[in-house]
């Protein structure tokens, strides 16, 4: 496994120059995959789609895209297959049908697909054993975002592979971030940054029910909101630096006085008849860690706790 310092491309003109010489097949159009493949047209590349569900390449052909009428005339139309489809299980579904294989052999995928680490290294593992280069990748903004600066990327895999396709990746804005030769290193990444995510979303949808509850509008909440949330960068990165080095300074903010917090908010939602499941869990967590001794660090320590399962 690699741990290589990740290198961080930002899209310029050089690197989009080759880019209109190349060919890419878009495998999967939801609303993502016609972004990636809208991107790829707007760049100039001679850009082939396909999808199970006919009917979702119809205004990409309008714009210029080839439509294939088989995965396998998709892939053998590209020098770079891009797949983005539901999940892994999809992925398999369509590469793994043996005539879809044989026109990949000697060909490159990236797999910009949301799944597992695990899910990621068994694929470089099948493609590997067919004759198959194989990148892996994250998308970790919007549909919005994609062909402008603001879209953002991860990828991981074999250097040479990915320097050899980036300007065709390139071609789909923002940043990419090349994290190492390790294939579920970008998936890694992803589930870890989605898991702030969906954290974060679950507690603020928890604050709204709350607010709502004391006759607080969800309107009036969002800037107080927004503020705390932009307290939470720096705080990521402090944290950051403690859980490295092991030390968890609750300098501040201990963890005593965050699991007393914590009660406030279970008592006023369940006295409101709020599900508090969520909150318990990670109260319970910090009075975990307090009874270890820990109460005086601060709330990254229960990092570790989580860690030993």
């Amino acid at each position: 496994m690699s741990t290589s310092t990740p290198t961080t491309v930002p899209t310029s003109a050089t690197s989009a120059a080759p880019a209109a010489r190349r060919s890419v097949t878009v495998l999967g159009l939801g609303p993502m995959g016609r972004a990636l493949a809208g991107a790829f047209l707007a760049a100039g590349l001679r850009t082939t789609v396909w999808n199970r569900t006919p009917g979702r390449a119809d205004a990409l052909v309008e714009r210029g895209a080839a439509g294939a009428g088989t995965p396998q005339e998709a892939v053998a139309a590209g020098d770079l297959t891009v797949v983005c489809v539901v999940n892994y299980g999809a992925v398999a579904a369509v590469l793994r049908r043996p005539e879809v294989t044989d026109a990949l052999r000697g060909r490159t995928v990236v797999v910009l697909t949301a799944g597992t680490p695990d899910e990621a290294r068994a694929t470089a593992d099948w493609a590997a054993a067919h004759g198959i280069r194989h990148l892996d990748g994250a998308i970790m903004t919007p549909t919005t975002t994609i062909g402008t600066p603001d879209a953002v990327f991860l990828h991981s895999g074999p250097a040479e592979l990915y320097e050899e396709h980036k300007p065709v990746l390139d071609a789909l804005g923002g940043t990419h971030t090349h994290l190492g030769e390790d294939i579920g290193r970008a998936a890694a990444h992803d589930i870890a940054l989605l898991d702030v995510f969906w954290t974060a979303m679950a507690g603020y949808a928890h604050a709204v029910a709350l607010a709502r509850a004391e006759g607080i509008t969800a309107r009036e909440l969002a800037p107080f909101a927004q503020g705390i949330g932009a307290i939470l960068p720096p705080i990521f990165a402090q944290t950051a630096e403690e859980a490295d080095r092991g030390t968890y300074s609750g300098e501040g903010n201990p963890l005593t006085s965050a699991a007393s917090a914590m009660a406030h908010i279970v008592r006023a939602s369940e006295a409101h008849g709020i599900d508090t499941g969520v909150l318990r869990a990670a109260e319970g967590l910090a009075h975990r860690a307090i009874g270890q001794g820990h109460g005086a660090d601060g709330f990254i320590r229960i990092a570790e706790l989580l860690g030993r399962g």
